[in-house]
């Protein structure tokens, strides 16, 4: 059986909610970077692995899979334990809200091409870009704690992590680089055991000062589980 590899870029929001998907559930794969920054996700050669240019991809059991809640789907799938979505309908259709929530609503509008797009091509100073991801992250922070309220424990749905968990937690790392707080990251990393998962899943960096949104380099490219 082939490895997995994981088409990954450290600081990308979507790849650490598969990073830590793999490390919960012990899946050995291999990292390949793909690095935004530089754009080789534009590049022929990465095109032909995912036509829409975007980060992660998945190879596995011979499927190239692309989008991070469709990967999350299919890990909880073909890895049951530990499971990541509800097996009941209503209590599954909670989870993916929450989820999608976070990677539909909140990360698109402050995905790392659109705040280019408003910078470059719209002229918009920093301090203006600023203010963009730190309305949105407010905004829909403020609603997922909300939708979560009613059925939170230690984590956004009881006392296990799922893949609304895994889908705020890079979320939460990008909003603290940005310097927006919420309240709702209580509720995030509540026990050890996701802590750690966590924080091997998580992106080591150093950022430049001079340049605190946009520089930053990967320390270690470590390769499969921890």
């Amino acid at each position: 059986m082939s490895r997995v590899i994981l088409y990954d870029y450290f600081r990308s929001s979507a790849a650490y909610r598969v990073r830590i998907a793999l490390n919960l559930k012990k899946v050995d794969y291999e990292r390949r970077q793909v690095n935004l920054l530089e754009g080789e996700q534009r590049s022929p050669e990465y095109r032909e692995v995912n036509p829409q240019g975007l980060i992660p991809t998945l190879e596995i059991d011979g499927q190239r899979l692309t989008q991070s809640v469709a990967i999350l789907n299919y890990l909880d799938i073909r890895y049951p334990v530990p499971p990541l979505i509800p097996a009941a309908a209503a209590e599954r259709a909670h989870v993916v809200a929450m989820a999608m929530a976070v990677a539909c609503d909140i990360h698109p509008l402050n995905n790392l091409r659109v705040l280019k797009y408003l910078k470059g091509e719209m002229g918009q100073p920093q301090e203006a870009v600023d203010r963009w991801y730190a309305h949105w992250i407010r905004e829909g922070l403020a609603a997922l704690e909300a939708m979560a309220a009613p059925r939170a424990g230690k984590f956004l749905f009881r006392d296990g992590p799922t893949g609304a968990d895994l889908c705020l937690i890079p979320q939460l790392y990008n909003a603290r680089r940005f310097t927006c707080r919420s309240t709702i990251s209580r509720r995030c990393c509540a026990s050890r055991r996701m802590r750690m998962r966590s924080k091997r899943s998580r992106p080591r960096i150093r950022i430049d000062r001079r340049y605190p949104h946009e520089s930053g380099r990967q320390h270690q490219q470590g390769h499969g589980r921890p």
